[in-house]
């Protein structure tokens, strides 16, 4: 009877921590790649959490080469673009890899990929029966990819309260009003570290206002989609619609990102198809066997790049494995290696690769990555040193932070070549300080008090609980940027002193201006 009334009790203290029924969760995706490896995992940690979730997926051939779709234990609602527009998108897509590879990743690259997005979104949102039906299953909360503006102007055509899940490092602060002291806060893609000199905090404070200037262009791409799908009078801005995301998460760790300040609404939650590993095939199992003492080095430059454009950078790769004593396990779409170039005794290439396994066998030496974040979250939570060849987006800054940490370096593609990869390999390599200190972040990430799968599902489930995340955000989102910055009360201050001093002065001048009158008058 004291143990049933001890159980009661203990109900009774629980139960506003506990959601009466799984909540019904919209997630979305319309970007392919590790993106979708991302947003796939999350509704998989929702769904196994006991709540009713459907993924909103744009989904086209080419979405991830060679990977096989795993059996969904959720609901997904998709549609395809159709075929003649991703055969163009494909071929923009390839021709700005072969840019990349020659280090050529400027603007204009960025602002094109943003205008594919933005006439992506004018196509999604004429999807009028799908967006009806979601809009008559009444979801609880959605969890967004949030590198689409068009999530957003998703969410504010179907009215339903979301979490903005951003697959990256803290790239749009400023937009959602995380301070970023320009001091010791390096500006997204200034590849500075928080150690900066004179000269590098000049660079950081020009490129903070350069990326307003940006994020405005980025935003004016989606402005003839607002104008077609939202009326006049009740046209969304997507400045404030970032402002209305109950919450926002980041896929980043401090075990990799520089400390910074953050707010109460913004969480950070790294590392989230980091896992322990399984076992590998027997057919990987019996080459790595071959490779002795020596070990294996893992090579994949992305979900999104299964094979490459360039003949030349091919061919510099190629040679530059075949000189290391590693066995090589490379991503590479076996049906696109080109038959004149024969592959390097050392090397084995496979359409797909499980690299989390891969990353936790006991022989791995390094991973030859890109520098997307999910790779590096991974290769610290096994902690593996790395090599870069960063392409596009945020892998250059990535990579910065990774040197700076000393896990590993990284090479810019228009100079790789074959000797200089693998001196840059055996440097990593045979200096064990890169493994030690891999092994430090590693012990840095698995020691924090709660797995990122479980922390992810409860402030998922907080926000619901609470009924938002209005009771996360500072009263500064509110304000305007000179009462932020207290520009006014600096110009009331300012004024004062300056009426102070005159006033003073005109005193001043009065009583000397007396007292000479007075001197001269006895004198007189």
């Amino acid at each position: 009877m004291a143990a049933d009334r001890k159980h009661m009790i203990l109900l009774f203290f629980m139960q506003p921590f506990l959601l009466p029924h799984g909540a019904k969760i919209l997630t979305l995706c319309f970007v392919g790649g590790s993106h979708y490896l991302l947003m796939d995992e999350m509704s998989r940690l929702l769904h196994d959490s006991g709540h009713e979730v459907r993924m909103l997926l744009q989904f086209g051939d080419g979405m991830l080469p060679g990977y096989k779709m795993r059996p969904s234990p959720y609901q997904i609602t998709t549609w395809s673009l159709d075929e003649g527009y991703l055969q163009e998108f494909r071929e923009v897509f390839l021709q700005h890899q072969k840019d990349f590879f020659m280090g050529r990743n400027g603007l204009g690259a960025y602002l094109a990929f943003m205008g594919q997005l933005s006439h992506q979104c004018n196509i999604t949102l004429h999807k009028s029966d799908i967006f009806n039906s979601l809009r008559d299953e009444k979801y609880d909360i959605a969890v967004i990819d949030a590198f689409n503006p068009c999530s957003f102007l998703a969410m504010e055509k179907l009215g339903i309260p979301f979490i903005a899940f951003f697959p990256g490092m803290f790239a749009n602060a400023a937009q959602i009003g995380i301070p970023s002291p320009l001091s010791y806060v390096p500006v997204f893609q200034s590849q500075l570290t928080d150690h900066m000199d004179f000269w590098g905090r000049v660079k950081n404070t020009f490129m903070y206002f350069a990326s307003h200037i940006v994020e405005r262009k980025v935003q004016a791409t989606f402005e003839d989609v607002i104008k077609e799908h939202f009326p006049v009078g009740s046209r969304p801005c997507l400045s404030d619609l970032y402002l209305k995301a109950e919450l926002w998460i980041y896929n980043t760790d401090f075990a990799f990102d520089f400390a910074r300040p953050l707010l109460p609404h913004v969480q950070y939650i790294g590392g989230l198809l980091a896992k322990p590993a399984k076992p590998v095939s027997q057919e990987l199992e019996d080459f790595i066997s071959q490779s002795g003492e020596a070990g294996f080095i893992v090579v994949t430059l992305g979900s999104m790049i299964p094979s490459l454009t360039l003949i030349e950078v091919l061919k510099e790769m190629n040679a530059g494995f075949a000189k290391v004593p590693q066995k090589v396990i490379w991503r590479y779409q076996i049906s696109q290696w080109p038959r004149e170039l024969e592959l390097a005794p050392n090397v084995k290439i496979m359409d797909w690769l499980s690299q989390n396994d891969l990353l936790g066998h006991p022989k791995v030496r390094l991973l030859v990555t890109h520098g997307g974040m999910n790779s590096l979250m991974e290769a610290i939570y096994h902690g593996v040193p790395v090599v870069a060849i960063p392409l596009f987006g945020d892998q250059f800054d990535n990579m910065v932070r990774i040197k700076a940490k000393k896990m590993g370096t990284f090479i810019p593609p228009e100079q790789l070549k074959a000797e200089i990869l693998a001196t840059t390999i055996r440097k990593i390599t045979d200096d064990k300080s890169y493994k030690i200190s891999a092994m430090n972040l590693r012990v840095i990430q698995r020691s924090r008090p709660f797995p990122p799968g479980r922390q992810f599902v409860r402030w998922v489930e907080h926000i619901i609980q609470a009924g938002g995340g209005h009771h996360l955000h500072p009263y500064s989102l509110q304000q305007p940027w000179y009462q932020q910055y207290l520009l006014d009360v600096i110009l009331f201050l300012s004024v004062c002193l300056i009426v102070t001093g005159y006033s003073i002065l005109k005193v001043l001048r009065f009583v000397v201006g007396n007292l000479c009158s007075s001197g001269k008058q006895k004198q007189n």
